[in-house]
C-alpha cells in the first residue's frame, strides 16, 4: 500500500523542480557568458540543447513507468537533475556545460511527464482537479527562481544558488527512494507494451488530444518567449514593465488552476474547457486591439488563465482512456506537444524577422481559433461515447 498524500506531495515537488528546470537557464545565462566567455551563437546553442534533452525525457518516461512504476524512474531523474544543477554550477569547461544542461533537460522532461501520470494515475474521479493543483507547483517554480536570483543577487552567486536548488532535487530524490509508490501497470499476462502503444497512432480522439496540445504548448511558448519583445516594441513598455507583465500572465495560468483544483474542483471537465477557450479568445481579442500597456497585460492575464485549462483537462481524458498504459500514453501527447512549441516557436522567430513583431497578435489568434475548433471536436467526441455508454448501462 502506498500514502497518496506522500507521494502526491513528491510529485508537487517534481513538478516545483521541473518549473525551475524551464527557467533557470534563461535566468543564469548573463553570468554564463561572463563566465564562459560565450558569444550570441553558443548561448543559443545551450538555448538549443535543453528542450532537446526535455523532448528525449519526454519521450522515454512513458514506457519505463508502465513496465518498471514510478519509484525507480523519479530516483534515477531527480538525482540526475541534481547532477545537472551541480554541473551548470561548477563545471569549468563549455563541452562539460552542454552535458550538464542536456541532462537537466533529460532530467526535467521525465519528470515533467512522470508526475503528471503519477497524480493521474492515483487520483480516480479527481483527475483534472488535482492535475490543476499540480500544476499551481509548476507556476511557483517558473516564477520563483528569478525572484530568488533577483533577492539574492549581491549577496550570493549564481552557482551558489544553483547548487542550493540541486541540493534540493537530491533530498527529493532520496524521499522517493524512501516512499511506496503504485505498482507498474504493465505486468506479465496483459498483452504487448508495444501492441498496445501503437493502439495510440490509431485512435483519433487521442491523436485530437495530441493536437490540441500541440498548439496550447506552442502558445504559450511563443507568449513567453515574444511577449515582452512584442511590449517593448509595439506599446513601448519598458524591459522591466514587459517582464513585470509575462510574470503577471503565468500568475493568471497559477490563480485559475489553483481554483480548478479547489473551488471549482466538482465543476464537470466540459464547462472548465469552454470557459477556457472563451477566456483564450477574449485575451486574444484584447490583446488584438490594445492601445496601452494596462490593456496589454489584462490580455495577457486573461489568456493565462485560458490556458490553464489545456494540460489538466488533457490529460484527465487520456488518463481515463488509458488506464493500463497511461504513462505511455502522456509520453505520445507530450512529444506532440512539445514537437509544436519548438516548431511554432521557431516559425514565429521568422515571421518576426520577416514581416514584425507585430504579427504575434495574429499567431496567437491562428493557434487560439485551431483549440476552439478542435476542442469542439474534443467535446461532440466526449458526449458521443458518454452517450453510447448511457445506452449500454440501460
Amino acid at each position: 500500500m502506498y500514502k497518496k498524500n506522500l507521494v502526491f506531495l513528491s510529485a508537487c515537488t517534481g513538478m516545483l523542480l521541473f518549473g525551475i528546470t524551464l527557467i533557470t537557464l534563461g535566468a543564469v545565462i548573463p553570468g554564463l557568458k561572463e563566465k564562459f566567455q560565450l558569444d550570441e551563437l553558443s548561448s543559443g546553442t545551450l538555448f538549443s540543447i535543453l528542450p532537446f534533452g526535455i523532448l528525449t525525457g519526454s519521450l522515454l518516461f512513458g514506457p519505463m513507468c508502465d513496465k518498471y512504476g514510478y519509484k525507480w524512474l523519479l530516483t534515477v531523474s531527480f538525482l540526475s537533475l541534481c547532477a545537472g544543477f551541480e554541473g551548470i554550477a561548477f563545471v569549468s569547461t563549455t563541452g562539460l556545460l552542454k552535458t550538464a544542461v542536456f541532462l537537466f533537460g533529460l532530467s526535467g522532461g521525465a519528470i515533467n511527464g512522470a508526475v503528471n501520470a503519477l497524480v493521474a494515475d492515483i487520483s480516480g474521479q479527481d483527475k483534472s482537479a488535482n492535475l490543476s493543483l499540480l500544476g499551481v507547483f509548476f507556476a511557483a517554480g517558473a516564477l520563483g527562481m528569478p525572484f530568488v536570483l533577483g533577492v539574492l543577487k549581491g549577496h550570493l552567486s549564481f552557482e551558489e544558488i544553483v547548487a542550493f536548488v540541486g541540493l534540493v532535487a537530491f533530498l527529493a530524490g532520496m524521499l522517493v527512494w524512501l516512499l511506496r509508490f503504485p505498482p507498474p501497470k504493465h505486468v506479465q499476462g496483459q498483452g504487448s507494451l508495444a501492441r498496445k502503444s501503437l493502439g495510440l497512432l490509431t485512435d483519433s480522439l487521442m491523436l485530437l488530444i495530441s493536437l490540441f496540445l500541440f498548439f496550447q504548448s506552442s502558445l504559450e511558448a511563443i507568449i513567453h518567449n515574444w511577449a515582452t519583445t512584442y511590449l517593448m516594441n509595439r506599446l513601448a513598455a519598458s524591459e522591466r514593465g514587459a517582464l513585470y507583465a509575462l510574470s503577471l500572465n503565468v500568475a493568471g495560468m497559477a490563480c485559475a488552476r489553483l481554483l480548478s483544483g479547489s473551488l471549482f474542483r466538482y465543476t464537470p471537465v466540459k464547462k472548465i474547457l469552454v470557459s477556457s477557450l472563451i477566456l483564450m479568445l477574449a485575451g486574444s481579442a484584447l490583446l488584438q486591439v490594445s492601445s496601452s500597456f494596462a490593456m496589454a497585460v489584462a490580455a495577457l492575464v486573461i489568456l493565462g488563465a485560458g490556458m490553464a485549462g489545456g494540460f489538466p483537462i488533457m490529460f484527465a481524458l487520456i488518463a481515463e482512456r488509458y488506464k493500463d498504459i497511461s504513462a505511455t500514453a502522456f509520453s505520445f501527447a507530450l512529444v506532440i506537444a512539445l514537437v509544436g512549441n519548438m516548431l511554432l516557436n521557431y516559425g514565429m522567430g521568422l515571421i518576426a524577422h520577416s514581416y514584425g513583431i507585430r504579427h504575434l497578435t495574429t499567431m496567437v489568434w491562428v493557434e487560439v481559433v485551431s483549440m476552439i475548433l478542435i476542442g469542439g471536436v474534443i467535446l461532440k467526441r466526449m458526449s458521443g461515447m458518454q452517450g453510447r455508454h448511457a445506452a449500454q448501462l440501460r
